[in-house]
């Protein structure tokens, strides 16, 4: 009984996981600007790391497995953030500003402005 409770919350997990990076990849391609893009794909990046991997370490069970697991969640979800952060701070330093449409919340490539 407790193996195949593991195995459903393990599977709603990995669901939830694979939707953020669905939901990720769409606002990847949706959403107007290179910071917004860039704050899809990190939050991506971090939830669905989380999601996916919790899942995997409850499918591993207690192994040698879920520690490397674990240890590779540790190391992605330190570098993951870190990169986006360099990545939009370069992309600021070269003079590439955020949209001021996009920053007021109003929408983009509306006509009456």
């Amino acid at each position: 009984m407790i193996d195949v409770t593991i195995d459903i919350v393990s599977w709603v997990f990995l669901t939830f996981g694979g939707a953020c990076v669905l939901i990720g990849g769409i606002g990847g391609l949706r959403l107007p600007d290179f910071y917004t893009r860039i704050h899809a794909a990190s939050l991506t990046d971090t939830m669905a790391t989380i999601l996916i991997f919790v899942g995997m370490m409850l499918q591993a069970g207690l192994s040698l497995a879920t520690l490397k697991l674990a240890a590779i969640m540790l190391f992605l979800l330190l570098t993951g953030p870190t990169a986006t952060y360099a990545l939009a701070n370069a992309a600021l330093l070269s003079g590439l500003r955020p949209d001021a449409d996009t920053m007021d919340g109003k929408k983009t490539g509306s006509a009456g402005g």
